[in-house]
C-alpha cells in the first residue's frame, strides 16, 4: 500500500500540466495562521530548511509539496530515470515548472520558491491561486502529499489589498473543501485553542472531524505553570484523527543554522521530561508516520471512487471534443464538402424527403396557413382585396418575366376594371336610383362578388403552382453551382472558414483535457489489488 503516495504524486503531476482541479485528489491541506509554525512543521517533515521565512505573509502561493523516498536499493534506478543527479548526491529537489532540472542545494530550492512566487503574485505581498509543485528525494522522508497555503490573517499589510482576508480564506476553503483532502490543522501552543483560526475553519469544511488532524506548535513556549495535556488528550477540542504537538525550532535556533536533526533530538527530549506518558505519540517523527499512514488509508478508500470519476469525465471530454470537430485543413475541400451538404439538405427539405419531416411540414403548414390567412382575412374588405391582389400580381409579374398572359392576372384586371364601373352609377349628376336601378345594382354586386371569388380561388390555386415552377425548382436545381460560383474562391476561403478564437481555445484545452485524464486511467490502472492492503 505504500506505492499509492506516489501514485497520486503521478496524477497530481499530470492534472497540474493542465491547470485544474477539476479532480480532486487524495492529499494533506496544511492550515494555520501566520507565524502559527506552519513552515516549521513542514521543514521537520523535510529534515532540511528549504522554505522562505520573514514577517508577514511569506506563503502567497500554494506550494504542492511532494515528498519520495528513496530506498537504498532504488537509488541508482531512480538516478538513471533523474538526468544530472550526482553519484554523491542523496536529496535533491524538482519544480514542475522547471522541467528536468535538478536541484541538490536546498538553498536553491528556497531561492526557486521566493522567484516563482514573485513571478506571479508580485513583489507587493498579494497571492495568487497558481500552486507551485516541488518533489523533494530524500531517504530520510516519508512518502507524503502536502499542500501548503498561505497563513490567514486579519489586516492588510503595506502595499497588500484590502482584501487580503477574504483572498486567502476562500483559497483555503478552495482545498479544505476537497472531500478527498486531509486537513493539517496548525496551532500555537501559546494561544486560545478554543479560538484557533485553523480548527474554526477546519470545522466549517469538516464538522464532523473526520479529515482533521491538528498539530500544536511550540509546546516548550507555553506559560510557566501550564502544559498542554488536556489539549493532547482531545478534552478542549475533540478532533478525530488526533492531536499531535511537536516543539519547533526559535527563530534564535534557525538563524544560528541549527540542524533539523539537531532539533528533532532536543524535542524527544522535551517530551521526555514534561509529557512522558504522551512522549511516544507526540513529536515531529510521530507526525510524520502518522501522516503517512493517514494519507495511504485515505487514499485507499478515495481510489473507486477516483477512478470511476477519471473515466467519466474522459468520456464525457471525449464526447466534448467531438463535438468541436477536426481543425480545418484543406480549407478547398471542405467548403465544397459544406456546400453539397447544404444543397442535398435545403433540396431534400424541399422534396419532403428530409429526416427532419416534421421540419418540412412545419414549413408547409405556416406557408399555407399565412397565405390563406392572407387571401381570406381580406375578403370582408373588398378595396383592400383589390390593392393587395393588384399589388401582389403587379410584383409576381415583375418577378416571373413573361407571365403577363396568364389567365388568372387578366382576370384580375377585368374585376378590377368592372368593379371601378360599378362604383360609378349616379355618373349622369342624380342623387338618387330608380328601383329598377337599384335592384340592378344588386344583382351587378352579387355578380361581381360571385366573379371576385371564383378569381381569388383561381389566384390562391395559380400563385403557389407559379412560385413551384419558376422559383423553387430553379433554386433547387441552379443551388449548388451558384453558391460555388459565388463562394469557391481563394482570396474567400480564410474568411468564410475562419474559426472562432473561443472554439479554438475550448478545443485546445479539452484535448489537453481529455490527454491528461487518459493518462491518469493509465496510471490508476496499473495499481493491482495487492497494493490496496
Amino acid at each position: 500500500m505504500e506505492s499509492l503516495i506516489p501514485i497520486i504524486n503521478k496524477l497530481q503531476d499530470v492534472f497540474n500540466t493542465v491547470g485544474t482541479d477539476i479532480i480532486q485528489l487524495p492529499q494533506i491541506v496544511v492550515v494555520g495562521t501566520q507565524s502559527s509554525g506552519k513552515s516549521s512543521v513542514l521543514e521537520s517533515l523535510v529534515g532540511r530548511d528549504f522554505l522562505p521565512r520573514g514577517t508577514g505573509i511569506v506563503t502567497r502561493r500554494p506550494l504542492v509539496l511532494q515528498l519520495v523516498h528513496v530506498a537504498q536499493e532504488d537509488k541508482d534506478a531512480l538516478r538513471s530515470s533523474e538526468m544530472g543527479v550526482p553519484a554523491d548526491v542523496e536529496e535533491w529537489g524538482k519544480f514542475l515548472h522547471t522541467k528536468n532540472k535538478i536541484f541538490t542545494d536546498f538553498d536553491e530550492i528556497c531561492k526557486e520558491i521566493e522567484a516563482e512566487t514573485d513571478r506571479l503574485s508580485g513583489a507587493n505581498k498579494g497571492i495568487c491561486s497558481e500552486a507551485i509543485n516541488v518533489k523533494i528525494f530524500s531517504p530520510r522522508v516519508l512518502n507524503l502529499t502536502l499542500v501548503d497555503l498561505p497563513g490567514l490573517t486579519k489586516l492588510p499589510v503595506g502595499d497588500q489589498p484590502a482584501d487580503i482576508e477574504l483572498q486567502i480564506r476562500e483559497m483555503v476553503m478552495q482545498y479544505t473543501c476537497n472531500p478527498n483532502s486531509i486537513i493539517l490543522a496548525v496551532t500555537a501552543a501559546n494561544t486560545d485553542m478554543a479560538t484557533s483560526e485553523a480548527i474554526k475553519l477546519a470545522k466549517q469544511v469538516d464538522p464532523d472531524g473526520r479529515r482533521t488532524l491538528a498539530v500544536i506548535t511550540k509546546l516548550d513556549l507555553m506559560d510557566a505553570g501550564t502544559d498542554a495535556m488536556d489539549v493532547l488528550l482531545g478534552k478542549v477540542i475533540p478532533v478525530k484523527l488526533g492531536i499531535i504537538g511537536i516543539v519547533n525550532r526559535s527563530q534564535l535556533d534557525i538563524n544560528n543554522k541549527k540542524k533539523i536533526a539537531e532539533a528533532m533530538k532536543d524535542e524527544a527530549g522535551f517530551l521526555q521530561r514534561k509529557y512522558p506518558s504522551l512522549a511516544s505519540r507526540n513529536g515531529s517523527l510521530y507526525l510524520s508516520k502518522t501522516l503517512n499512514r493517514l494519507l495511504m488509508h485515505h487514499i485507499r478508500d478515495c481510489l473507486p471512487e477516483l477512478k470511476t470519476r477519471v473515466n467519466v469525465m474522459a468520456s464525457q471530454f471525449q464526447t466534448l471534443l467531438s463535438s468541436f470537430g477536426e481543425p480545418v485543413d484543406d480549407r478547398g475541400q471542405t467548403l465544397l464538402n459544406i456546400i453539397t451538404k447544404f444543397a442535398s439538405a435545403y433540396c431534400a427539405t424541399i422534396e419532403g424527403t428530409a429526416r427532419n419531416i416534421e421540419t418540412t411540414e412545419l414549413i408547409v403548414t405556416k406557408f399555407a396557413s399565412a397565405y390563406c390567412a392572407t387571401i381570406e382575412g381580406t375578403a370582408r374588405n373588398i378595396e383592400t382585396t383589390e390593392l393587395i391582389v393588384t399589388k401582389f400580381a403587379s410584383a409576381y409579374c415583375a418577378t416571373i418575366a413573361d407571365t403577363a398572359r396568364n389567365i388568372e392576372t387578366t382576370e384580375l384586371f377585368d374585376y378590377t376594371n368592372s368593379r371601378a364601373c360599378h362604383f360609378q352609377p349616379n355618373v349622369a349628376g342624380r342623387k338618387t336610383l330608380s328601383q329598377r336601378e337599384a335592384r340592378d345594382c344588386k344583382v351587378i354586386e352579387r355578380l361581381i362578388n360571385s366573379y371576385y371569388l371564383i378569381v381569388r380561388k383561381n389566384i390562391q390555386d395559380s400563385v403557389p403552382k407559379a412560385i413551384m415552377h419558376f422559383m423553387v425548382n430553379n433554386a433547387k436545381d441552379s443551388l449548388q453551382s451558384e453558391l460555388v460560383s459565388k463562394l469557391y474562391r481563394s482570396n474567400a476561403l480564410e474568411d468564410l472558414l475562419a474559426e472562432s478564437e473561443m472554439i479554438g481555445q475550448r478545443r485546445t484545452e479539452a484535448a489537453e483535457m481529455l490527454e491528461a485524464l487518459q493518462k491518469a486511467s493509465h496510471i490508476i490502472s496499473e495499481i493491482r489489488e495487492t497494493h490496496m492492503w
